[in-house]
């Protein structure tokens, strides 16, 4: 888009293009979504970021109506297999916040001079002001829906000190930590306090199919790990995670939200989900994981336009809008799930998964790590000798890893097929653009091949 047609898209308050772009208004000092309801700017009093990062880098804060932190991610990095793209994935899972820059570089393959100066050319931030945004957002969850200390806030949103925390909210939202907080909804810290976990809406743009994901879910769900719960229409779907600093339990519900008529806030809609977590510096990447494993970050307009227009397809597309591609929230999870299915899964964690420390109804252990299945005795070898991949670093299925070197690491394990290959590349590398072997799938279908086979799946005409 060029800067005439994102002007266009704000006048319109066009909800789709929120997160894919932000503008901010030289005479008032505040950045926005495209959607915000307030007044239009005029043109020349406006500008344009591709992040928040570059809009606070300049110097704007946060819109405090139409809140741009709190938009669905930018379906561009789902997409996008580049140093950039992958970069971006691995700073919303926390990596800059835990390995710093030179972490980041070191995953990437590139160092940490590139790696700045490419995401300063073209995304306005490089990765500590891209950090730094993801960091005020937490910060703005936990003191609007937990009473933690003010100090404990600031160093498990990830801020080196007191200080540095006081000041980006300040510079970000335009109020003290203390102002943010008071302007919660009402009840909303109370009811966290309550032992009930951090509520969370989880925003998506579009329609969104929440009944096929809980569906999938469902049938996919690892006994001990995962399970769903409800009668259709209001189901939950709960699960143990591992985490960088501690262990956590989800809820996501299965119903999709949108705002109320007038109150200012427009994204597409968004799922309620809740977090217990055992140290509260795994919210960050806790959310980011949650938004892989229910897709929540595509962009639904761009995928049914394109595969609208495939005579087959069609029809298809018509019927379930908005239809996602689950993820995964631990990549050695949804690879023992595509070789052994979910009943071998649970064997698996039976014997070599860790208990929960309070077990959470029938939620009780962590999926194995790859270390305890990196073993030729009681493991299948396959599954055996990906996760002695995975443990020693040979082979990389995190939120950054280059696509096409993991599928060839992949293939060259033995005993792994390339439908076996591909599914692993579905669910969890995310990428939209995959078919497995047999399927026909026409080039009007790139890039969005993923999503297609998942309509044929979910219609019946084809298997997972």
């Amino acid at each position: 888009m060029d800067e005439d047609s994102r002007y266009e898209a704000v006048r319109s308050r066009d909800g789709r293009f929120d997160g894919a772009f932000f503008f901010a208004v030289e005479t008032t000092g505040i950045y926005c979504r495209p959607s915000c309801p307030a007044v239009t700017p005029k043109r020349r009093n406006v500008r344009f970021y591709p992040t928040a990062a570059a809009a606070q880098r300049s110097g704007f804060r946060a819109c405090r109506r139409c809140r741009p932190d709190a938009v669905p991610g930018s379906a561009e990095w789902n997409v996008r297999a580049d140093v950039v793209g992958r970069a971006m994935r691995l700073i919303a899972d926390g990596v800059v916040d835990r390995e710093g820059v030179a972490g980041l570089a070191a995953r990437l393959g590139y160092s940490a001079r590139q790696v700045q100066r490419q995401l300063t050319t073209e995304l306005g931030a490089g990765p500590v002001a891209l950090a730094r945004a993801q960091r005020a957002h937490t910060a703005r969850v936990l003191l609007q829906t937990t009473e933690l200390a003010v100090t404990e806030i600031a160093f498990a949103a990830g801020f080196a000190s007191v200080r540095q925390f006081n000041d980006t909210v300040r510079e970000v939202y335009a109020a003290t930590p203390t102002e943010v907080r008071t302007a919660a909804p009402r009840g909303a810290a109370r009811r966290a306090a309550d032992g009930t976990g951090i509520p969370l809406r989880l925003a998506h743009r579009g329609p969104y199919q929440g009944a096929a994901v809980l569906d999938q879910l469902a049938w996919e769900a690892v006994p001990g790990v995962e399970e769903v719960t409800g009668r259709p229409g209001a189901r939950v779907y709960r699960r143990a995670l591992r985490l960088p600093y501690g262990t956590g339990i989800a809820a996501v519900a299965e119903r999709t939200r949108a705002p109320r008529p007038g109150s200012g806030v427009h994204p597409s809609g968004w799922l309620d989900a809740r977090l217990h977590l055992t140290d509260p510096r795994d919210l960050t990447t806790a959310v980011q994981r949650l938004r892989r494993l229910f897709d929540l970050d595509a962009d639904p307009y761009a995928i049914d336009e394109r595969l609208s227009t495939d005579p087959r397809l069609a029809p298809l597309v018509a019927a379930r809008p908005g239809l996602r591609v689950p993820g995964a929230v631990d990549p050695l999870e949804a690879a023992a799930r595509a070789l052994l299915g979910p009943a071998g899964c649970g064997r698996l964690v039976e014997a070599y998964g860790k208990t929960l420390d309070t077990p959470d109804g029938t939620l009780t252990h962590l999926f194995p790590e790859p270390a305890a299945l990196a073993r030729p005795e009681g493991v299948p070898a396959p599954l055996a000798a990906l996760a002695a991949a995975l443990a020693d670093g040979t082979l990389r299925l995190d939120p950054g890893a280059d696509r096409d070197d993991a599928q060839r690491e992949l293939l060259a394990l033995p005993g792994m097929d390339a439908a076996t290959a591909a599914l692993i590349r579905v669910r969890a590398l995310g990428d939209p653009d995959v078919t497995p072997p047999g399927v026909q799938a026409p080039d009007a279908w790139r890039p969005w091949r993923t999503y297609a086979v998942q309509h044929l799946y979910v219609a019946g005409e084809s298997t997972p």
